[in-house]
């Protein structure tokens, strides 16, 4: 058997929370310059250019701590060497 409760006050209302509160704010750039975003393309680009800019040295010290495109580029270099080119 199903009774009706009459009598039952309903709970108060929530006030909605809002974001904001709960977010941190956005950290401000660095004061006296500007910031710049490159690109993924822009970064990719970057990062060939340093690798041209590297010297032998510092390729063989890569490719000794386990960098893969260093021991190639050294086994290109060791190659090209025994070719004469």
């Amino acid at each position: 058997m199903i009774n009706h409760i009459s009598n039952v006050t309903p709970p108060p209302a929530v006030a909605p929370t809002t974001k904001e509160s709960t977010q941190k704010p956005a950290p401000k750039p660095a004061t006296g310059g500007d910031a710049v975003k490159l690109s993924s393309t822009a970064q990719a680009i970057a990062a060939v250019l340093q690798e041209t800019r590297e010297t032998s040295a510092q390729t063989a010290k890569e490719a000794q701590g386990g960098d893969l495109q260093a021991g190639r580029l050294l086994a290109k270099e060791a190659a090209a060497k025994l070719h004469g080119r």
